[in-house]
């Protein structure tokens, strides 16, 4: 996983939420800020899941991250490359960030779409695993290849199907179905393919998405909120702190030899 970031706070609002209780919904009456239960973004309940957020991007409702992966589908007739160049393109351009340092709540899931729409306002986005999943699954979806989002332990990722891709340390099964490869793209410089090992021994959860949109419906007659991102600012360089401590030490030398000099 990739290490978060320090950013400035530049706060950029988005509308059309409501909130219930202490959860903020959207105009699907999906639960943004819980993946779990019937109104949860993943509809996890027990050992089942549904990511319904990406139905926010399919069917009747796509638009444009489903037209992102059709421009690569076009730039791209190699299945595998189309692929790869999907996957590069999320991995590179998005840097990872938890929830709570871009919207201030623990959790806060975003659709494709809005962060498809931040890529190509501002060239880069941030999100945290279920948003690079579902990114990628509605993206392979409009560049006509089969996807699925993974559930590992207190993760999310992107599956695509690629039963010849050879570069992969691991083809996945998934309702009796092997060929699927694990689309990690939290770290910068993970390949298509690589699975965290940590995950492969635990019982994992995969839902296959299929082109098929939700109903838009009205917001409630309950209270509206404007969410606020938190985003903007160059990140930290590794090691700042030691470089640090070197300069402090050189200027100290300095002097010392300066005060010598002196004497």
């Amino acid at each position: 996983m990739a290490l978060l970031c320090p950013l400035a706070l530049l706060a950029a609002p988005t509308s059309s939420y409501y909130t219930d209780g202490a959860d903020i919904y959207d105009d699907w009456d999906i639960c943004r800020t819980n993946g779990d239960g019937r109104d949860g973004f993943f509809r996890r309940v027990g050992d089942r899941f549904e990511p319904v957020i990406a139905a926010e991007s399919l069917g009747n409702e796509a638009d444009r991250a489903y037209v992102l992966g059709m421009q690569f589908a076009q730039e791209y007739p190699s299945e595998t490359q189309r692929a790869e160049a999907i996957f590069a393109y999320a991995r590179d351009r998005v840097q990872y960030t938890s929830d709570s340092s871009q919207f201030s709540y623990p959790e806060f899931a975003q659709n494709a779409d809005e962060l498809a729409d931040i890529l190509e306002s501002d060239g880069v986005a941030y999100g945290d695993c279920e948003d690079y999943a579902v990114l990628l699954g509605v993206m392979y979806l409009g560049a006509g290849l089969r996807s699925a989002v993974v559930l590992a332990p207190e993760h999310a990722a992107a599956l695509v199907y690629l039963p010849d891709y050879s570069w992969a340390n691991v083809l996945l099964t998934v309702e009796g179905e092997r060929g699927w490869v694990w689309a990690e793209a939290t770290g910068g410089t993970n390949p298509l393919g690589w699975a965290p090992e940590e995950f492969l021994s635990e019982r994992l959860l995969a839902f296959e998405l299929v082109d098929e949109g939700l109903e838009l419906g009205d917001l409630p007659d309950k209270p509206e909120i404007s969410v606020s991102r938190h985003t903007g600012g160059s990140p930290e360089l590794p090691g700042t702190s030691f470089f640090l401590v070197l300069l402090v030490l050189w200027l100290v030398a300095r002097l010392f030899r300066r005060r010598a000099g002196s004497w």
